[in-house]
Parts: C-alpha cells; sequence; structure tokens
C-alpha cells in the first residue's frame, strides 16, 4: 500500500503575477520621464523670467496624462492603441501647458496644428486587414502629415525664419493633399473587392478637384 502523502506547496508572499514587474518599472520610469520634463520647462521659464505658476496646473496634468499612456503603449497588443492616444493627448496638453507657461503662445500656438496631425500620421503602419479600409487609413495618415507640415509652416512664418510675401503657399500643401489621395485611390486599383470602382472614383474626385484649386493659388490665378 502506497502511504506517500501528496506534497503541497502553499503560495507565499513572493508569488508574483507575470508581467507585474515591467509594468510597474514602465510606470516608474513614466513618471520619471513626466518629473523630468516640467521641471525642465519650469527650470527654462525661470531663467528666462517668464514663469507663469498658473500654468502648472496644465503642465502636471499633462505629463502625468502622457505618462500614464506610456506602460499601455509598450506593452503592445491590445492595449497599445489606447495607450497612444493617451500619450498624444497628454502631449499635447504638456504643449499647451509649456506655451503657457513660457508666455509664448501667441508664436508657438501652429504647435496646435502640428502635434495633432503628427498624432495622426504616426498611426500610418498600423494598418487594417481589408484593401479598402488599409487605404482609407493611410490616405488619413498622409493628411496628417500634410497638416503637420502645414502646421510647421506657420510656425516658420511667426518666428520670422521665412517670408513668402504675397505667394499663395498654402496651394503648395494642397497639391500635396491632392497627390497623395489619388495616389491611395490609384493603388486600390490592384485589389479586387467588392465597390471598389465606387472608392476610387470617391478619392480621385475630390483629390483633383484639390490639387487643381492648390496649384490655382500656387500661380495666383
Amino acid at each position: 500500500m502506497d502511504t506517500q502523502q501528496p506534497t503541497h506547496v502553499a503560495a507565499g508572499p513572493a508569488t508574483r503575477t507575470p508581467g507585474g514587474e515591467p509594468t510597474r518599472v514602465g510606470w516608474l520610469a513614466g513618471l520619471g520621464a513626466a518629473a523630468l520634463a516640467v521641471g525642465l520647462v519650469t527650470a527654462a521659464a525661470q531663467s528666462t523670467g517668464r514663469f507663469h505658476w498658473w500654468a502648472g496646473f496644465i503642465l502636471v496634468p499633462g505629463a502625468l496624462i502622457a505618462a500614464s499612456g506610456g506602460p499601455l503603449l509598450v506593452r503592445g497588443g491590445g492595449r497599445a492603441f489606447g495607450g497612444y492616444v493617451i500619450t498624444c493627448v497628454g502631449v499635447l496638453v504638456f504643449t499647451v501647458g509649456t506655451l503657457l507657461m513660457l508666455g509664448v503662445m501667441i508664436v508657438g500656438w501652429p504647435m496646435m496644428i502640428v502635434l495633432p496631425c503628427l498624432a495622426v500620421a504616426g498611426t500610418y503602419r498600423w494598418r487594417p486587414e481589408h484593401p479598402l479600409a488599409r487605404g482609407l487609413h493611410r490616405t488619413i495618415a498622409l493628411l496628417g502629415l500634410t497638416g503637420a507640415g502645414l502646421g510647421v509652416t506657420f510656425l516658420l512664418i511667426n518666428t520670422d525664419r521665412v517670408d513668402f510675401g504675397g505667394l499663395g503657399w498654402w496651394g503648395a500643401f494642397m497639391m500635396f493633399a491632392g497627390v497623395a489621395v489619388l495616389a491611395n485611390a490609384l493603388e486600390l486599383t490592384q485589389h479586387r473587392m467588392p465597390y471598389r470602382l465606387q472608392a476610387i472614383t470617391l478619392l480621385a474626385g475630390p483629390s483633383i478637384v484639390t490639387f487643381l484649386l492648390g496649384l490655382r493659388f500656387l500661380r495666383g490665378w
């Protein structure tokens, strides 16, 4: 007769949840980066004599929001998109607080165009499986990149880095947007799918009109 007793292993306090340590490290790293960013902006504002303490009520929450999205973004999977959105929102709020803290909102307001557009353009590699959805997403991402370029141009104009005079420079961005949309419309011709012709027409028509309008503004016709 077998008298061997079953061995029981009790779970003690040392038991850890898989992934718990990396997650904790990610949170600590995010909080450290947020504290460093707030400290650098505050020090820069104080050194230039433009310190506006009340902007800290925007600056600090923005840094914390951005830090909270970092661990989700790094973990990947289904939570990555949520982390990306949270991080982008936090960076935008932090930038607003920075501009207010330094008292340069009247010059730096184009950053409110650049950052959201870059957030959209940053999703370019997150492509859906369906060709039509992938083409539309790629189009929106490229339009976001165009909008970011427009914001950068506004910023250069505000800081007197460039001067276009009476040239309708914004027409160049309209032309680029039209080319980007038309290129994605033509790419759809390589796929066999329902409503392909309708999708191509809906993309190609407005893109051609936008390109011609941009050319008109740029040439001053």
